[in-house]
């Protein structure tokens, strides 16, 4: 074992350096410099990419659709491991721009369509393509075209816009604001050839640069009175629910307590208390008995400890960092923070493990480093071959998966390592109150409401109600274009979750033993997991409801990524409810007696 340890620890040593080399070489501000400029200063224009305005995740090369440019061989962007994965692209436009040199209107190329090109840009104004440009870091958005209405019944004509007019604030060196608008619409004709023009307008303000991304907030959207509401509304439950718990548990157990460690030299009344024994307390013998699967168990309950741990960490950076602001930065930030958080999953499982008589260690450990991320590797390998057969930007470069691979097998495979023989060794010891008997206690009948099945469907209901209305928060700015900025409500919701979440599991737990139940390890790690269930159905109704998506592409990256998300938020709340009644049994059981 020493020996071991000590090879675990060398190449701890060398994967944290490579840690350490992602972190530096990694751009976390996607900035071109230090956004300063000085007067008559290249000032580049990128585009990114286009798409329909419904379907966020269905987005191609802006170059896709036949937009004329000067040069075959622009300049590529690569911003980081998080904007790729994000789906950018982007690529230098080659209009001519410099700083606080306004531009009348100026022709970009010329445009010659045809037949192809006509037919190409006609779909795409049928379904309401959008494209993306990013001007020092700030992004532009606009529409390639409308239907124009007809007159007198006909049917409306496609029309192109043929001119972007580009307005930018700056203070003093530093560019603070930038808008778009189009106009000189021109009808798509086969045989045409029209002009693609620009013009650029500079414009003074006293905004200072740290503000300047305040303009794609929505404040009122976030901030609405709903949204205190919701959150008042959750601590509220909290406050009760914790109350209702340490009241009737308590006192429920106080008077156990009371019944069971009363000794009297009567035999009569000592037979008399024997016969009254009833409850949790019979199953002292078997409730420490290791559960079926417990190399799963062990598993996933490391594997929530992490994400809860991860969960945590990238919201203070996303408060502290204000990492919203960034092109792919929460992606990367969350990649980075799995990746080095991986040693509490292996502590966790391989300390749990051990401690219930487990054998098959190296297994454990191999399924609790390899268990969520290859769950998401699947579900993302079966959305990147959709994206690649559409020739979207969803679809990963081959080079990107490398690097992920890369971040698992180097610096998150050796940490869960490390973690499991640390566990083992620190933490590995069985420490049960009573002894567990040979013979497992046959399970009595009870009604349907207190069997685990009931008890892990209903064990989802409350933490779902408590992040309801954040729920719909977070999907409308993942799905409709809207910056999610208030990630101080994130970490409240976040806190209540957790500790409804362990109180109704705790709760759970003691209906079930008290119905003579043992298997409480399982409906435990089920009954907080459910939440994720009900987030899936409640996306189901977001998707049909208050979403016009459409086509399968869509389709299969929105439910995609929610189950991917769900399978996150499952294991999480499983994992807290789990050691929420791991605590809960160990502390009733140690003050009764087991022989």
């Amino acid at each position: 074992m020493t020996s071991s340890s000590s090879a675990v620890k060398y190449l701890f040593s060398i994967y944290s350096a490579v840690a350490c080399v992602f972190l530096i070489l990694s751009p976390a501000s996607a900035s071109e410099s230090d956004h300063k400029y000085q007067a008559d200063e290249q000032v580049t224009l990128w585009v990114n990419k286009v798409g329909p305005y419904n379907n966020p995740q269905e987005t191609y090369n802006y170059y896709s659709l036949p937009f004329c440019r000067k040069n075959e061989n622009s300049i590529h962007k690569w911003g980081g491991l998080g904007e790729v994965l994000g789906g950018n692209e982007l690529i230098d436009s080659q209009i001519d721009i410099k700083f606080l040199k306004n531009v009348d209107r100026s022709v970009i190329c010329h445009l010659e369509l045809d037949e192809a090109k006509v037919k190409h840009f006609k779909d795409a104004i049928e379904n309401s393509y959008w494209f993306e440009l990013f001007m020092d870091d700030l992004p532009l958005w606009g529409f390639v075209g409308e239907l124009a209405p007809g007159k007198n019944g006909e049917n409306g004509k496609h029309v192109l816009y043929t001119h972007k007019s580009i307005n930018v604030k700056y203070n003093k060196d530093q560019i603070i604001h930038v808008n778009l608008t189009q106009d000189n619409p021109m009808p798509l004709e086969a045989g045409r050839t029209v002009d693609l023009t620009y013009s650029v307008n500079w414009i003074p303000t006293d905004i200072t640069f740290a503000r300047r991304f305040d303009v794609y907030l929505d404040y009122p959207f976030f901030e609405h009175q709903i949204h205190w509401f919701s959150i008042f509304n959750s601590f509220m439950m909290v406050i009760f629910l914790t109350g209702l718990v340490s009241m009737i548990l308590m006192r429920t157990l106080r008077n156990d307590y009371a019944k069971y460690a009363r000794e009297d030299d009567d035999l009569e009344s000592l037979e008399r208390d024997v016969n009254d024994e009833s409850g949790w307390k019979l199953v002292h013998g078997d409730v420490f008995r290791p559960p079926r699967g417990l190399v799963l168990l062990s598993a996933v309950v490391g594997t929530g400890a992490q994400l809860a741990l991860l969960v945590l960490l990238v919201i203070l950076m996303a408060i502290i960092g204000t990492l919203y602001v960034g092109r792919g930065a929460i992606v990367t930030t969350f990649i980075v923070c799995y990746a080095l958080t991986s040693f509490i999953s292996g502590y966790v499982s391989g300390g749990m493990y051990s401690r219930s008589g487990g054998k098959h260690w190296i297994k454990c450990m191999i399924l609790t480093a390899s268990l969520f991320p290859f769950l998401c590797f699947g579900i993302g390998f079966i959305l990147n071959t959709i994206a690649i057969f559409y020739g979207s930007l969803a679809a990963i470069p081959f080079g990107t998966l490398v690097v992920v691979f890369v971040i698992w097998g180097f610096i998150s495979f050796p940490l869960a390592l490390l973690g499991t023989v640390v566990g083992r060794n620190w933490s590995g010891a069985p420490n049960n109150p009573c002894r567990v008997k040979t013979i497992p206690r046959p399970i009595p009948e009870k009604k349907w409401y207190l069997t685990p099945s009931v008890i892990s469907l209903m064990g989802g209901l409350l933490p779902f109600g408590s992040i309801f209305i954040e729920m719909y928060f977070v999907f409308t700015s993942f799905w409709n274009y809207k910056v999610y900025y208030v990630y101080g409500f994130m970490l409240l919701v976040f806190l209540i979750l957790v500790v409804v979440t362990v109180c109704v599991t705790i709760v759970g737990t003691y209906f079930l033993l008290n119905a003579e139940n043992y298997h409480w390890q399982w409906t435990s790690f089920f009954s907080a997991a459910s939440t994720a269930v009900y987030v899936y159905l409640y996306s189901i109704y977001y998707y049909y409801v208050k979403t016009k998506m459409f086509g399968f592409f869509q389709t299969s990256f929105y439910f995609g990524y929610t189950l991917m998300f769900c399978l996150g938020l499952g294991i999480l709340c499983g994992a807290v409810g789990f050691l929420g009644s791991n605590l809960f049994v160990r502390r009733i059981y140690r003050n009764i007696k087991c022989d």
